[in-house]
C-alpha cells in the first residue's frame, strides 16, 4: 500500500465531490467503470491508489469538463510518483512513512514536543541517543539508517522554498540529558542556529508555566498549499503515532497548538533562555 501523500488525498477528495455533484452513489459509479463500492471508496479515501486511466474513465462519466479532467489525470501520475522516502520502508513503520510523505508536502509545519528536541532539528548526535534509550533495542546499523532518515527530513527546511516551521518544546526537555554533556551542548547550539533562520520559529514553555494542554503529549501540525488539502494533526501515544484529519480532532489539536504557543516564551525569550541553559551547563 502506497503512502496517503497529500496528492492522493487531494484527488481522493476531488472525485467523491465528482460523483456526488453527478448524482451518482458509490455503486452506480463503480458500476461506470466494472469496479466494486469497496473499491472505489478506497480511491475516495486514498487508501489505494488510483490509475490515470480509471481517473479519466470516471471523471468522464461524472460529465466533467476536458480541462478538469487533464489536470486529475496528472495529480493521478504525480501521486504514484515515489518520494525519497520510500528507500527507507524496510527501516520505518508504515505510520512513519504516512506522515514523512505528508510532512514532505506541508507548507506549514508545527511541533510540539515535551520530553525531547523537535526531530526535525535534532542533531545526528542527539538522534543516536533517543534511538538508543527507545523502548526497542536497536542493533548499530539500524540505528545509522534511522538517523540518515531523519536527517533527510530535516533538508526540506534549508531547500530553495522551504516549508514554515514553527517548533514548540518544553522547557524539561532542555534539561534531560541525552548522550552526555557534549551531545546536548551541540544539540543547544544547534537549535539557537536553526532558530535564526527566517522560516523557523522556536518557543520554550518554561517550567513556571506550570501543568499547559501539552503534557501529555507530542503533537504535529500540516497544513498544505492547496485550500482543498485538509489540515492534518498526528500525536503520539504508547500505540505509536496516531494521524488525524476528521474536522473536529484537527479543530481540537489546532487550538491546543494555539494555547501552547500562548503560553511558551517569545522566540526572542527564548532563544535568551536556550543560551543561559547552554552556559549553566
Amino acid at each position: 500500500m502506497a503512502p496517503k501523500t497529500a496528492r492522493a488525498r487531494r484527488l481522493g477528495i476531488a472525485l467523491r465531490h465528482h460523483r456526488e455533484a453527478a448524482g451518482m452513489t458509490l455503486e452506480t459509479a463503480a458500476d461506470e467503470i466494472n469496479s466494486t463500492r469497496s473499491t472505489l471508496s478506497r480511491y475516495e479515501n486514498a487508501q489505494t491508489l488510483i490509475t490515470p486511466a480509471t481517473v479519466r474513465a470516471l471523471l468522464t462519466a461524472y460529465g466533467v469538463s476536458a480541462d478538469e479532467v487533464a489536470d486529475a489525470v496528472q495529480l493521478a501520475k504525480d501521486a504514484r510518483k515515489p518520494g525519497w522516502w520510500v528507500s527507507y520502508s524496510y527501516v520505518l513503520d508504515r505510520r512513519t512513512i504516512d506522515f514523512i510523505a505528508l510532512e514532505a508536502e506541508a507548507t506549514a509545519i508545527a511541533n510540539f514536543e515535551p520530553s525531547v528536541v523537535p526531530g526535525l532539528l535534532q542533531t545526528a548526535d542527539y538522534i543516536r541517543g533517543v534511538m538508543r534509550g527507545g523502548p526497542h533495542t536497536l542493533g548499530d546499523d539500524l540505528v545509522e539508517q534511522r538517523v540518515k532518515a531523519r536527517l533527510d527530513r530535516q533538508q526540506r527546511l534549508v531547500a530553495e522554498q522551504p516549508p514554515i516551521f514553527d517548533a514548540i518544546i518544553d522547557e524539561g526537555a532542555l534539561l534531560r540529558p541525552v548522550g552526555d554533556q557534549s551531545v546536548m551542548d551541540g544539540q543547544l547550539r544547534h537549535l539557537v542556529k536553526m532558530a535564526e533562520l527566517p522560516n523557523i520559529s522556536v518557543q520554550v514553555i518554561p517550567l513556571s508555566a506550570g501543568y499547559h494542554r501539552g503534557t501529555r503529549g507530542s503533537l504535529h501540525i500540516l497544513e498544505f498549499a492547496d485550500p482543498e488539502d485538509p489540515i492534518i494533526a498526528s500525536v503520539e501515544t504508547v500505540a505509536g503515532q496516531m494521524i488525524l484529519d476528521r474536522a473536529g480532532e484537527t479543530r481540537t489539536c489546532t487550538k491546543i497548538m494555539e494555547h501552547l504557543r500562548s503560553v511558551a516564551l517569545s522566540p526572542a525569550d527564548s532563544r535568551e533562555m536556550l543560551l543561559s541553559v547552554l552556559k549553566g551547563r
